[in-house]
């Protein structure tokens, strides 16, 4: 699969990944506090937390949702009992002081605040102690004690279950934002998940979709062990909170920066609104921006025997498919039914309107992009080319996208694939260049190379080499790389299709 080059490809240090390491003197240390300051700790902010609960409850019971309540003075006290019974929770948890810079607008200036990076369920510090709303998926609702709480500001609830969801959750935090401060202020979290704070991903446009201004709010860690990070590759919720809780003191910084005001071409595009507001974020963070969605972390956390070598080319086809509205279209009978028909093609070329009529989409400049990225030399495009990066997209390193190319490729007699296709199928879902797999046939025990073989003798090669990639196969830039150019058979080179 070929690059594009209408986007530059800045992923840097990997910010789905978070890795501790230990000198001795920290093994001790924490090895001490477990069996002397770990224990209390523990007791203290669970006392807390079940302490907070029945004031949340009393405040919640009767209290709807969707509908603005003037604010009575029990439920004030109530508001007041709930600060101090969480502040009381995070003080025994380690986190003493928390340093706070600049100050937090009135809601009736900003409705929407935007904090990052978000990195750690203690980020929820800043929730409790402003008690605004956030943006949570429904489940945690059922959250025993947390769940109370939770509800008790009121969030804009996420319904994963229903494919409505996106856009009935922006619909909300419009109607909230646009109440004059009627409703307490929204604190969203757009990156959308955890990462390690090494830089700022791209932002969900749902907190700019309203147009309207928000205050930035930064968070820092100054430990200078980094316990607190909980994202897709490292340490567990429970190792999290075990470590944390056996340091002396945990450092927490928040800082609210200036309101920022959206020009009249942000408000048309949330998209430049919200890009501008990280860019304005990472420069006070002083990180970098990387340029990867909350959906290309399966991409690059990919494992296993065909573990995606270099991730760069399918993170741009990714970002193209979710700009042309195909990625939230995948699901496994898309794919399956889509099988059936490229099998009929059989290699057939299509040009753009026959590609475009071919999925039902439209003719426009992301479509023409995604074509250009897999037009061969000889003029049109393969479909399946296209299937597998989508497939390699939705699920990194599945058999299933392995299974399905087969079917795709292989003999109707034989059930066989050629040479030649196997290796354009492993090229694009490792994302590498000129793939050469002589070492591969010359590993298997066969009595005769027809540079053919079936899906099931794949399988078999994947299941003796565990770490595949490396073993058995050489392409361009391979730390082991000897030999790139497709083996002759006949006579003649099978070339592949650019």
């Amino acid at each position: 699969m070929k690059s594009s080059n209408t986007r530059p490809s800045r992923v840097g240090k990997n910010p789905f990944v978070h890795k501790l390491k230990f000198t001795m003197a920290e093994k001790i240390k924490i090895g001490l506090m477990s069996v002397t300051v770990f224990p209390v700790r523990l007791l203290l902010v669970s006392f807390f937390m079940l302490l907070a609960w029945p004031f949340a409850f009393a405040a919640s019971f009767g209290r709807s949702n969707f509908v603005v309540e003037p604010q009575t003075w029990w439920r004030r006290l109530i508001d007041l009992c709930l600060r101090v019974c969480m502040r009381a929770m995070w003080f025994c948890g380690g986190f003493h002081w928390i340093k706070v810079k600049g100050e937090r607008a009135a809601p009736s200036e900003v409705p929407i605040l935007t904090v990052a990076p978000h990195s750690s369920y203690f980020d929820a510090i800043p929730v409790t102690m402003t008690m605004c709303s956030i943006v949570t998926k429904l489940e945690s609702r059922s959250i025993p004690v947390w769940g109370t709480l939770i509800s008790y500001i009121r969030p804009v609830f996420v319904f994963r279950s229903d494919q409505d969801s996106r856009r009935k959750t922006v619909e909300e935090i419009k109607q909230r934002a646009k109440s004059g401060g009627e409703w307490s202020q929204i604190m969203i979290f757009p990156e959308g998940t955890c990462t390690n704070r090494s830089g700022l991903i791209l932002f969900k446009p749902g907190a700019f979709i309203p147009g309207l201004p928000v205050q930035p709010v930064v968070l820092r860690y100054p430990n200078k062990l980094d316990t607190v990070t909980w994202t897709w590759n490292g340490p567990g919720g429970f190792k999290i909170l075990w470590l944390t809780l056996c340091q002396p003191h945990n450092a927490m910084e928040i800082e609210y920066l200036p309101v920022y005001t959206p020009s009249d071409e942000e408000r048309e595009n949330p998209a430049l609104f919200a890009n501008n507001v990280r860019k304005l974020m990472a420069k006070a963070l002083d990180v970098p921006l990387t340029d990867l969605y909350f959906d290309d972390r399966d991409i690059i956390l990919s494992e296993g025997p065909l573990k995606i070598h270099n991730f760069s080319s399918l993170l741009e086809f990714n970002h193209l498919v979710c700009r042309l509205g195909v990625r939230a279209m995948v699901r496994e009978k898309m794919l399956t039914d889509n099988v059936n028909r490229v099998r009929k093609l059989q290699g057939e070329r299509l040009s753009l309107d026959d590609f475009a009529q071919f999925f039902n989409l439209p003719v426009t400049d992301t479509l023409r992009e995604v074509y250009s990225v897999f037009k061969c030399e000889d003029g049109g495009i393969d479909v399946r080319h296209f299937l597998i990066a989508l497939s390699t997209v939705h699920r990194p390193n599945s058999m299933e996208t392995i299974e399905m190319a087969f079917k795709m490729y292989e003999s109707e007699e034989t059930a066989e694939v050629q040479e030649q296709d196997l290796a354009t199928i492993l090229e694009i879902m490792l994302g590498v260049e000129e793939v050469e797999l002589s070492v591969m046939f010359l590993t298997m025990d066969r009595g005769t190379d027809t540079g053919r073989l079936t899906y099931d003798e794949f399988c078999g090669c994947l299941k003796q080499y565990p770490y595949f990639v490396s073993d058995v196969l050489g392409f361009k830039d391979h730390p082991r790389s000897f030999c790139i150019k497709r083996r002759r058979h006949n006579g003649q080179d099978h070339d592949k299709d650019a």
